[in-house]
């Protein structure tokens, strides 16, 4: 009898718990926010950039108000990286947009993401456990999570990008693209709580 509890208490923990670095990454399908049907799996072969985001968090506002995000999206872009920007933000919370309200921030911003994905009922962000805006997950060309963590270093919501301020995503990119063992490649997100649903 005890035995079938741990059992069944080991499934569910399993089935709760995040993706772990080295792990095949969780595949979804979704809809950006130009009606786009998106599906994970269409982009093995490509390595794969997801950020969590929320436009009203004073920390992703930083990070966009410094053009730091920008030109990591930039960067990666350059390197044949998909980017996809994820709105886990549920109706009626912090950071909720519509679909035309997305992409006029994302043009206002002039960020730069290959998709912008509307993820209002939470699916991605739990099965992923995004806990933070933002919050940054590597997938490489095999779909095999190698980054989960912050953006950076210096977690704070205000003032300009230090100099010495570590980008861990820009980091883990290139040394990806190049190869290399990634040096760091889980860090403590830090930001906003994800505005989930109930």
């Amino acid at each position: 009898f005890y035995f079938l509890i741990f059992i069944s208490v080991l499934f569910i923990s399993s089935a709760n718990a995040a993706p772990s670095i080295g792990d095949l990454a969780p595949k979804f399908d979704s809809i950006d926010s130009n009606g786009k049907k998106i599906s994970l799996s269409n982009y093995l072969g490509k390595i794969v950039v997801l950020e969590w985001t929320n436009h009203d968090c004073p920390y992703v506002r930083r990070q966009y108000e410094t053009g730091n995000m920008q030109i990591t999206q930039t960067k990666a872009k350059d390197m044949g990286v998909i980017w996809m920007t994820v709105i886990s933000s549920a109706p009626g919370t912090q950071g909720h947009v519509t679909s035309k309200e997305a992409n006029r921030l994302t043009d206002f911003r002039e960020a730069n993401p290959k998709y912008v994905l509307m993820d209002q009922s939470g699916s991605i962000g739990k099965l992923y456990r995004a806990r933070t805006t933002p919050h940054m997950y590597i997938l490489n060309k095999k779909g095999i999570l190698v980054y989960n963590g912050a953006i950076d270093d210096d977690p704070t919501s205000w003032g300009k990008m230090k100099a010495s301020t570590k980008n861990y995503v820009i980091q883990a990119l290139t040394e990806l693209v190049s190869g290399e063992i990634i040096t760091d490649s889980a860090t403590q997100p830090y930001g906003c709580s994800v505005k989930y649903g109930s």
